[in-house]
C-alpha cells in the first residue's frame, strides 16, 4: 500500500456451456450455490448492488491507490530492479491471491469473505481468529490514511501539521469519510471511481510531457552490491497485497459469480499499470539519484517535467488517494463484521443495517478503532499490521487447499484450474515470501503481534460463553450453511 507505509483482493442450477473466464475455467457441472435454496431472509439487502466498474476501483483502493509510496523501491535497489519488481512480483503474490479470492468469493458469495473460507475448512474457532486478525489489520491500516492526508495538506495549510488543529482535523476527516461509508457502497464506489481517475490522470499527462526527455539507458541502471533487500521486498509486498479484502463485500456485488472475477482481473491490470508506468516515466525522464527517491519524490519529478501546476495536481491526487483507500478499507472491515454476525460469530446487533443498506454497528466499531489508533506512530503500527496480515494469509492458503480436498464437488462458479496439485504449487511461492517477510520482523513487532493474536484466542471463548448464558443474542442467517454442524455440503452441492 502506498506512501512508504508498506501499506497501503462476498434454486436454479448454474450451467455454463463450454465457456471460460478471464482468470480460469468455470465449472460446467450443475450445482446449487449458497443462499439459493432457502427463501430470502429479512436480512437480505435490497439496496443497489456494486457493478463491475466501481468494483474495479474499490479493489484498486484496497490494494494500491496509485504509485504514491513506490519510490522506495528505486532508493533501495535502483531503476532496473524497481521496474522488474512491479512486473515479476505480481505473478508471485498478486495473481495467486487474486485467483484464490475469485474462486473462494464465488464459492461463498456472502459478506464475511475469508472468514467464511477458513470457517468452512478449519472450523468456526479458526474462522473467528482469521476475522479478528484481518479486521484488526485493516483498522490499523486505515488509521494511517487521515494522517497521511494531512501530511500532504500541511504544505498548503501549516496549521494542521501538529497540535490541537491536527487532532481536530484527523477526527473531522475520519467522521466525514465514515459518513460516506454510512451512505452506502453505491456512494463509496462512485467516489472511488472519481478519485481514481483524478489520481491517475496527472501521471498520464506527465508521461506525455516527458517523451522528449526520455533516456531508456537509465532504466537498466543497477548495482547488486548496493541493494537494501529488506526495504525493497517490504515495499513491493505492501504495495501489491490485500486482494482478498474485496471478498468481504461479495454479498453486495451484483451477480458476484461473474462480476467478482472480472473485477479482480481488470483491477490487477490497473494496479500493475498504475505502478509500472509512473516508475518508467520517473526513472527515464530525470537523472537517477537513488537517495532522492523517497516519499513524495514524484511531486518533485512533476515539478521538473511540467512545472508548479502539475506538482500541485499530483500532490492533490496523492492526498485524495488516501481518502479513497480509507473508504474502501472501511467498507471491507465493516461488512466483514456483518458477515461474521450472520454466521453467529458476533452478537446479532452487528447485523443491523442502516436505511442505506450499510452495516451500522460495523462502521461505528471500525471508525472507533481508527480514532483510537490514530495517535500511534507510523512505524509502530505498520510493522504489527504486516505480521498479522501474513498469519491471516497462511490460514487462507490452508483453507483454499483443504476445500479443494474436502469438498471437490462444491459449487465453484469460478474455478482455478489445476486441482489440488495446482493449488499447492500456486501457494508455495507466496508462502515462501511470507516466511521471508516474517523473518525480517523485530522482536518488538513479534511480541506486539502475539499479544494482539492472544486477544482473539480469548475473545472467541468469551463470546461463546456469553451466548451460552444468553447474556447476548446470537443468530445464524437461515440462508447460510452451518459450519458448526459440519454439514456444509448439503447447502453447497445439489
Amino acid at each position: 500500500m502506498p506512501h512508504n507505509s508498506f501499506m497501503k483482493l462476498r434454486t436454479t442450477a448454474y450451467n455454463r456451456q463450454g465457456s471460460s473466464n478471464t482468470m480460469g475455467d468455470f465449472s460446467r457441472s450443475e450445482y446449487v450455490t449458497v443462499g439459493e435454496i432457502d427463501p430470502p431472509s429479512p436480512r437480505t439487502n435490497h439496496m443497489n448492488k456494486v457493478s463491475v466498474l466501481p468494483l474495479v476501483f474499490l479493489i484498486f483502493y484496497e490494494v494500491s491507490g496509485g504509485p504514491f509510496g513506490v519510490e522506495d523501491t528505486v532508493r533501495a535497489a535502483g531503476p532496473l530492479l524497481a521496474l522488474l519488481g512491479f512486473l515479476v512480483f505480481p505473478f508471485i503474490w498478486s495473481v495467486p491471491e487474486a485467483l484464490i479470492t475469485a474462486e473462494m468469493g464465488t464459492m461463498f458469495p456472502e459478506n464475511g469473505g475469508y472468514v467464511v473460507w477458513v470457517s468452512s475448512a478449519l472450523g468456526p474457532f479458526w474462522g473467528f481468529q482469521q476475522g479478528w486478525m484481518k479486521w484488526l489489520s485493516g483498522v490499523i491500516d486505515n488509521a494511517l490514511y487521515p494522517v497521511l492526508f494531512l501530511d500532504y495538506l500541511k504544505s498548503a495549510v501549516p496549521a494542521v501539521g501538529s497540535g490541537l488543529p491536527r487532532v481536530v482535523a484527523t477526527w473531522g476527516l475520519t467522521i466525514v469519510l465514515t459518513y460516506l461509508n454510512y451512505r452506502g457502497l453505491t456512494i463509496v464506489g462512485f467516489v472511488a471511481v472519481c478519485i481514481g481517475i483524478f489520481s491517475l490522470l496527472p501521471f498520464v499527462v506527465m508521461g506525455l510531457l516527458a517523451i522528449p526527455d526520455m533516456e531508456p539507458s537509465r532504466w537498466v541502471e543497477t548495482n547488486l552490491n548496493n541493494v537494501d533487500w529488506n526495504l525493497y521486498l517490504n515495499t513491493l509486498f505492501w504495495n501489491l497485497n490485500y486482494w482478498d479484502s474485496i471478498s468481504t463485500l461479495a454479498g453486495e456485488v451484483d451477480n458476484p459469480k461473474k462480476t467478482l472475477p472480472k473485477g479482480l482481473f481488470y483491477a490487477l491490470i490497473l494496479v500493475v499499470f498504475g505502478y509500472f508506468f509512473p516508475l518508467l516515466i520517473g526513472t527515464g525522464a530525470v537523472p537517477v539519484k537513488r537517495e532522492s527517491w523517497t516519499d513524495g519524490y514524484f511531486s518533485d519529478i512533476a515539478m521538473i517535467i511540467g512545472g508548479v501546476w502539475l506538482r500541485w495536481w499530483l500532490q492533490a491526487a496523492a492526498a485524495l488517494s488516501n481518502m479513497g483507500m480509507f473508504v474502501a478499507e472501511m467498507s471491507s472491515d465493516s461488512f466483514q463484521l456483518l458477515g461474521m454476525a450472520d454466521r453467529g460469530m458476533l452478537p446479532e446487533f452487528f447485523t443491523k443495517r442502516s436505511r442505506y443498506g450499510t452495516p451500522l454497528i460495523g462502521i461505528l466499531f471500525s471508525a472507533s478503532g481508527v480514532i483510537l489508533l490514530s495517535w500511534l506512530s507510523f512505524q509502530e503500527i505498520v510493522a504489527a499490521e504486516n505480521f498479522l496480515y501474513c498469519i491471516g494469509m497462511i490460514l487462507e492458503f490452508i483453507a483454499f487447499i483443504l476445500l479443494k480436498i474436502k469438498r471437490p464437488n462444491a459449487s465453484r462458479p469460478y474455478k482455478v484450474p489445476g486441482g489440488v496439485t495446482g493449488a499447492i504449487i500456486m501457494c508455495i511461492p507466496p508462502t515462501i515470501l511470507i516466511c521471508v517477510v516474517l523473518a525480517f520482523s523485530s522482536l518488538k513487532v513479534f511480541v506486539v503481534s502475539l499479544v494482539a493474536m492472544s486477544i482473539g484466542l480469548v475473545l472467541q471463548p468469551c463470546l461463546k460463553f456469553m451466548e451460552k448464558k444468553r447474556w447476548m443474542k446470537f443468530s445464524h442467517s437461515p440462508e447460510l450453511p452451518n459450519f458448526e454442524d459440519g454439514d456444509v455440503t448439503h447447502s453447497l452441492v445439489q
